[in-house]
């Protein structure tokens, strides 16, 4: 019988394999953390592993990924608009996502980790676009999708690096001219 990736065995094999990735990450870099490291913490052969992963390379990607999704999958994004509440609670999850990472982020993948977290929002923002302006606008909706994206993420390394405020204090003084946009009084 063969097994698919939706087995539940599968896939619970697959969580134990990044849940093992990440305890080893909290006490080593990642470069140093190799495949017989994970195997080793998992408790499963090499076969296994490269049955869910090509390398540590997918797993480091599909790792973060599967860990922003979960901060990012809310009800409060199913349901809402974009208005001042849901863009907060957006930044919260990316800014506490990058705090989390903060013990455990090794230089060098900062780009990944980017890249990453850009293209998780760009689906999300495109997603409640396309639920709040209806479909027909698909090129300006991922346009401003690909900006609101790169946007959050910009905001949230400007908030990590330099301010002295919460994520919610920080982002609800921008959220106006996001919303509305900038008028120019003459």
């Amino acid at each position: 019988m063969t097994q698919t990736k939706t087995d539940p065995r599968v896939i619970r094999t697959r969580k134990l394999i990044m849940d093992s990735f990440i305890t080893l990450s909290e006490g080593k870099e990642f470069k140093d953390i190799t495949v017989k490291d994970i195997t080793a913490e998992a408790m499963i052969n090499r076969a296994t592993f490269y049955y869910h992963f090509e390398d540590i390379y997918d797993l480091l990607e599909k790792a973060l990924s599967e860990v922003l999704l979960v901060n990012l999958d809310s009800d409060t994004y199913r349901h809402d608009e974009l208005n001042e509440e849901t863009f907060v609670k957006i930044f919260e999850a990316v800014t506490n996502f990058q705090t989390s990472l903060s013990n455990r982020c090794h230089r060098g993948y900062e780009d990944t980790i980017a890249r990453i977290i850009r293209e998780q929002l760009e689906v999300l923002f495109h997603k409640l676009l396309v639920k709040q302006k209806g479909i027909g606008q698909e090129g300006a909706l991922k346009t401003t999708a690909v900006m609101l994206s790169w946007g959050i993420y910009g905001a949230s390394v400007e908030w990590k690096r330099n301010s002295q405020a919460s994520p919610e204090e920080f982002i609800k003084a921008a959220v106006p001219y996001i919303e509305h946009g900038i008028h120019f009084n003459k």
